[in-house]
C-alpha cells in the first residue's frame, strides 16, 4: 500500500508527495470496519492544511465512486487530470475529461464513472461553503513582497 511522504517542513510550510499521479491507484483509503477505497487519498492533514481537505482518486476504466454522496457544510471542486468519463449531479449527467473543473455545492447528490479506457485520475478539494466573500479575492489578500528571489 502506497504511502504520503513528507518531503520537508518548516514554520510556515509542509511539503508531501502522494507518488506520481500514475501511482495513485496503489493507495488504499480504510473506510471502516472491512471497507477500504482502492486508488484514494486524502492528504490535507498530512500536509497540515488548516482550510479545506483535498484527495486524489484514480478509477479504472468502467469503475464509478461507488455512491451517491452530499456534504453537511463542504463545498467541493473536482479536477479532472486525466481520462474520461461522466459526472452525476442531482440525477443529471455530463461528460467529463482532462481539464475540466466542477463544483458541487454541499447539498449536492454527486458521483463519478470512468466511462473511457484509461484510468481516470482526479484531484477533490474541499472546503467550507460560503466562507469567502468578494474581499478574499487572491488580488485583494495577495501581497507581493520586494524580497530577492533565492534560487
Amino acid at each position: 500500500m502506497k504511502q504520503i511522504e513528507t518531503i520537508k517542513s518548516g514554520k510556515n510550510y509542509k511539503a508531501v508527495s502522494v507518488g506520481k499521479m500514475s501511482e495513485i491507484i496503489e493507495h488504499v483509503l480504510p473506510m471502516g470496519p472491512n471497507v477500504t477505497i482502492q486508488g484514494k487519498v486524502f492528504a490535507g492533514q498530512a500536509i497540515g492544511a488548516t482550510g479545506s481537505e483535498f484527495s486524489f482518486q484514480t478509477l479504472v476504466p468502467g469503475q464509478d465512486s461507488g455512491f451517491l454522496h452530499t456534504h453537511k457544510t463542504h463545498e467541493e471542486l473536482y479536477f479532472i487530470l486525466k481520462g474520461e468519463g461522466q459526472y452525476q449531479v442531482d440525477g443529471e449527467i455530463f461528460p467529463v475529461s482532462e481539464g475540466t473543473i466542477i463544483r458541487v455545492a454541499p447539498d449536492g447528490k454527486r458521483a463519478l464513472k470512468n466511462t473511457g479506457s484509461e484510468n481516470l485520475t482526479m484531484l477533490c478539494i474541499q472546503y467550507k461553503a460560503n466562507a469567502f466573500t468578494e474581499a478574499d479575492s487572491p488580488m485583494t489578500d495577495g501581497v507581493i513582497l520586494q524580497e530577492e528571489l533565492k534560487w
